[in-house]
């Protein structure tokens, strides 16, 4: 597992895009503590002993992150599920036509990190009480879905949004979706692995860094 050093700016509004606009000049304030550093997923290659979840939480770029730094995880492929459309693309996705969500296919072993802790941990990383949004991000695109595979998958997802309305975290009501899994589509390739590739974006350094090392910091599970 390779590691890059993150790095965190004063916070401006800015959307999850790729966009050159949203890059300052320079980086500065490099922090070199463990729980700066944003981890890199390996290549994918088949494997007997993992599984496989999907989660859509706003921006993937920080779900990437997010589920990379998991200890048990292998890597986590950023792109688009839960629409109607076949073959859908960044650009299409992006007018709310599709129905697509942004979503982390995120490979596993279960001997090392459970379903349930992933689960866990997706209820960790983001606010499921925003409907059609996630901060700044604003569409159907970014929208909550925690999607299951059988049965027992959705048993436990069900299971822990009782729990996270119990603890009353969150004020509002809880609006995730618990779908059930079709298809994943990869995002281009420009997408994967934003963050290690545009430490410059200014998204990357006042959103999506600031809120993994936030859930890094929360967040009770065992880690890279």
């Amino acid at each position: 597992m390779k590691l890059i050093f993150a790095v965190v700016v004063v916070a401006s509004l800015v959307g999850c895009t790729s966009s050159k606009d949203n890059k300052p000049e320079q980086v500065d304030g490099q922090k070199q503590s463990n729980e700066n550093k944003i981890p890199v997923g390996d290549p994918i290659k088949p494997s007997t002993i993992e599984a496989v979840a999907y989660f859509s939480e706003g921006c993937f770029w920080h779900t990437e992150i997010v589920f990379q730094s998991l200890d048990g995880v292998r890597d986590a492929i950023s792109g688009y599920a839960g629409g109607t459309t076949a073959d859908p693309d960044y650009e299409k996705i992006s007018g709310g036509n599709t129905g697509h969500a942004e979503t982390v296919q995120v490979f596993y072993d279960p001997a090392k990190i459970s379903f349930e802790t992933l689960v866990k941990a997706f209820f960790a990383s983001h606010d499921p009480t925003q409907l059609n949004r996630q901060g700044n991000d604003v569409g159907t695109q970014y929208r909550s879905i925690a999607f299951y595979s059988n049965d027992e998958e959705k048993q436990i997802i069900e299971k822990e949004i009782k729990a996270v309305a119990g603890s009353k975290i969150y004020p509002g009501k809880i609006v995730t979706e618990i779908k059930l899994f079709s298809h994943f589509y990869p995002a281009e390739d420009y997408h994967q692995e934003y963050i290690i590739h545009h430490p410059e974006n200014r998204y990357v350094q006042n959103i999506s860094i600031p809120d993994y090392l936030k859930f890094r910091k929360e967040f009770k599970g065992k880690f890279k």
